[in-house]
């Protein structure tokens, strides 16, 4: 019996002596495990005369108890201390600083597309999106391109086969809108356009457009000219002075180029004109009632202008540096 009571007291000097609840854990294995001391001292039993097998049974169920509810309460006061003791040493000082946490931006097209929309949209326009894969008809042939024209050859488009290739201007939407609506309307669209070229500082073989188009009655130069002086003094501020020279674009019919007075200069956005009378009745449309004019942009030509960039590459190259400029 005296060996019950000395392995009790062992333990619960043991425990005292515990500073971790790791010490805890071993002084319960040790004792309270199923190879402990406690289960040693159970299986001699089977040594004792019968009589005083019940009396030592109870006895070290007895220890087991009390040895149970002293490792619970030590665990328990060790854990309260652990808990004061890190509680004092991680206190937050909340009169330092904060740590900044990196956010993203908006990608500068991306930007620059959202300020495009709403300034078109409030000039009436709405926008549709069109397929990146184009079929020849849409991109060349509905938009009277001669058959001789340099635009057409390999050299110069992304051709899949003979008759799918990446787009190369946005304009290639006109024609879809006009197989499936009559006029009058004003329809908008941007996004991705594809040619072959050597990419350099002012060329690239992936590029944004955006393409507008108005057809109405009695719709005229005087119209695409206020319409693009509207659009230029949204995007660039103040009273903007823009230029119409003469171009050539098989599509509209007077062409000219279109650009704006921007820092002491005149700087390119892209091309515009009345939409050509064959494009109208290719699609059904009378040209003798309706007229229409169109004009596409380079979206990153705006943004180039706007914010000095000289280096048409940087748009697609993922540069933190640039990115975060917005």
């Amino acid at each position: 019996m005296d060996d019950i009571s000395a392995l009790v007291e062992a333990a619960i000097a043991e425990l005292a002596q515990a500073r971790s609840t790791a010490d805890v854990q071993a002084v319960e294995v040790r004792y309270l495990g199923s190879k402990g001391s406690l289960q040693a001292l159970l299986r001699t039993v089977g040594s004792l005369p019968r009589e005083e097998r019940p009396a030592f049974g109870a006895r070290v169920n007895a220890a087991r108890d009390e040895l149970t509810r002293r490792v619970a309460e030590r665990r328990a006061e060790l854990l309260r201390t652990e808990r004061d003791r890190q509680l004092e040493t991680e206190t937050v000082d909340v009169t330092l600083p904060g740590v900044p946490i990196p956010a993203g931006r908006v990608h500068p097209l991306s930007a620059t597309v959202r300020r495009l929309k709403s300034v078109l949209i409030g000039l009436g326009f709405a926008f549709v999106d069109g397929p990146e894969l184009e079929d020849y008809e849409h991109n060349f042939a509905a938009l009277n391109y001669p058959e001789e024209h340099p635009a057409l050859d390999e050299q110069m488009t992304f051709y899949i086969d003979d008759h799918r290739l990446l787009r190369t201007q946005t304009t290639a939407l006109q024609g879809r809108i006009m197989d499936h609506r009559k006029p009058p309307f004003r329809i908008a669209t941007v996004g991705r356009c594809f040619r072959y070229e050597a990419v350099d500082a002012t060329h690239h073989h992936t590029f944004h457009q955006v393409d507008a188009f108005m057809v109405d009655q009695g719709v005229s130069l005087a119209d695409l000219k206020g319409t693009l002086k509207q659009f230029a003094s949204a995007m660039f501020g103040g009273d903007v002075h823009v230029r119409f020279r003469p171009d050539y674009f098989p599509f509209v019919e007077p062409g000219v180029d279109y650009a704006v007075h921007w820092s002491g200069r005149w700087l390119e956005l892209g091309g515009a004109g009345l939409i050509h009378p064959n494009i109208l009745e290719n699609f059904g449309i009378d040209s003798e009632i309706y007229s229409g004019f169109a004009f596409g942009l380079g979206l990153e030509r705006i943004h180039m202008i706007q914010q000095g960039v000289t280096d048409l590459r940087l748009y697609l190259e993922n540069d933190l540096r640039f990115l975060r400029q917005g």
